[in-house]
C-alpha cells in the first residue's frame, strides 16, 4: 500500500493506492479501475490540453470516472475526513483539474503495482519457481 499527498484547490489531499482499491471502486461505482484508468489516460493523451490548444475536450464520462477513482483512493486514504458522499467531497474543492492530480494518480498507482510484481517475484525465488 502507497500513500501521496497531493495539492488539490489549496488543500492537501491524500491518496492511498492498495490491493483493494480496484474492489472499492467496483462495489461502489460498478466499473473496472484498470479499464477506466487505461481509458481515462487515451483520452486525456487525445484530447487534452496541448500548447496550442488551451480547450480541454475530454469527454464527461471520462471526467466522471476520474472523479470517481480520485475519490475513492482519496476515501481509502482518510476515511475519517472524506465523506461517504462523492459530491460532498467534490464541493471541497473549487477546482479539480485533471492535468494536476491525474499524473500523480497514475504514478501512485504504477508504484504499487511495481511493487506487488516485486513481492511476487521474491516470492516465486523463495518459493523454487
Amino acid at each position: 500500500m502507497l500513500r501521496k499527498t497531493i495539492l488539490i484547490d489549496g488543500k492537501e489531499v491524500q491518496f492511498k493506492a492498495s490491493a483493494a482499491v480496484p474492489r472499492i471502486y467496483r462495489i461502489k461505482f460498478g466499473r473496472d479501475l484498470f479499464v477506466d484508468l487505461q481509458k481515462i489516460a487515451k483520452s486525456v493523451k487525445e484530447n487534452g490540453k496541448t500548447e496550442e490548444n488551451e480547450e480541454s475536450n475530454i469527454p464527461i464520462e471520462d471526467l466522471s470516472m476520474f472523479e470517481n477513482i480520485a475519490y475513492v483512493m482519496a476515501q481509502h486514504a482518510d476515511p475519517k475526513n472524506v465523506p461517504t458522499d462523492i459530491m460532498e467531497w467534490l464541493d471541497q474543492f473549487g477546482t479539480f483539474s485533471i492535468y494536476q492530480v491525474l499524473p500523480a494518480i497514475l504514478e501512485l498507482w504504477k508504484m504499487n503495482e511495481e511493487t506487488k510484481s516485486t513481492a511476487k517475484k521474491n516470492l516465486d525465488q523463495v518459493a523454487g519457481k
